[in-house]
């Protein structure tokens, strides 16, 4: 937790500099005497979700809406900052935070014996798992409208609504947690639930907490006024792990964590964490996850933000 927090609060004191340098520059000159280079600042609040082997609707499980339980969606806030070339090309940086989780069997459904629906498989499987996202993000931002003659006026202001692509690199922090029987938050990343680091599965490395993912998104931005800026954006992330959940391949050998040296509460943790299901059938070797398929999380944004150029009064305002 201590680690997270210091995370957290050095995203945020790495996004104030950047804002505190911007506008020092700002009430020197807008980058350029030309006024070709606008900035923009600001705060978002949005929904955040995931897509992980965790959870899901009954069954199989299909492609993103799919298979999406929109139940599981949490609060997410941060704040960003642009700098954008003529209303066609930007460079953003975002910090976000948020939170991620996933049931596989949120009705608490019981069972006393094995059942005939295959429907019914991720629920006896009976995993679960929260996690806390702390993000930044370098994007760049494409504003078609910048380009058509059309939306271009003579004074080069821009258009009041503006569709725009994005995508670009993040670096992020996750730490998946389950509650345990007596109803405490376990980290599970130490416990090795599928034998990540553990030399009988060589193949299974310890997941860093800490990586890189890959955004992409969509958004709308409304210039309310000359100094307002109002965006509304999904934005997706690509991620290079299949651990957002502590799940991704098979059930392994218990007896391997006395052999590595687990404490007796590590021990028992473990133990309950590997396997949870209600009937139990699983062996090591079975089923555990789909290593196949990475897992995601996304946000829908909404940012509020003002042009830098108008509010330190510059006359190169857009």
């Amino acid at each position: 937790m201590k680690k997270i927090l210091s995370f957290k609060n050095s995203l945020w004191f790495f996004v104030t500099i950047i804002f505190t340098s911007v506008n020092t520059q700002v009430a020197k000159a807008q980058f350029d005497e030309s006024g070709n280079i606008s900035m923009e600042a600001g705060l978002n609040v949005g929904l955040m979700n995931c897509l992980t082997d965790v959870g899901g609707k009954p069954g199989v499980g299909g492609k993103f809406t799919k298979d999406l339980i929109w139940a599981n969606t949490h609060m997410a806030y941060g704040a960003y900052f642009v700098a954008s070339y003529r209303n066609t090309i930007g460079l953003r940086l975002d910090a976000t935070f948020g939170k991620v989780s996933a049931v596989d069997n949120p009705d608490n459904i019981k069972y006393d014996k094995p059942w005939t629906d295959f429907t019914q498989i991720r629920q006896n499987r009976n995993l679960s798992f929260q996690s806390k996202i702390n993000e930044i993000t370098l994007m760049a931002e494409f504003h078609p409208f910048g380009i058509i003659p059309a939306f271009i006026n003579e004074e080069g202001t821009e258009p009041p609504v503006s569709p725009y692509l994005m995508g670009g690199i993040g670096f992020y922090s996750f730490n998946p947690q389950a509650e345990n029987k007596f109803g405490d938050m376990v980290d599970l990343q130490p416990l090795s639930t599928e034998g990540q680091g553990f030399s009988e599965y060589p193949d299974r490395k310890i997941y860093n907490l800490k990586q890189i993912n890959l955004p992409m998104g969509i958004g709308v931005k409304f210039n309310i006024s000359n100094a307002i800026r109002i965006r509304t954006e999904f934005v997706h992330r690509k991620l290079l792990t299949d651990y957002l959940d502590d799940v991704s391949t098979t059930y392994i050998n218990t007896s391997a964590y006395r052999s590595n040296g687990f404490s007796d509460t590590q021990y028992f943790d473990a133990l309950e964490m590997n396997n949870r299901e209600i009937v139990k059938y699983s062996v090591p070797g079975s089923k555990r996850g789909n290593p196949d398929n990475k897992d995601s999380y996304f946000t829908f944004n909404l940012k509020i933000g003002v042009n830098i150029a108008a509010l330190m009064g510059s006359g190169y305002a857009y």
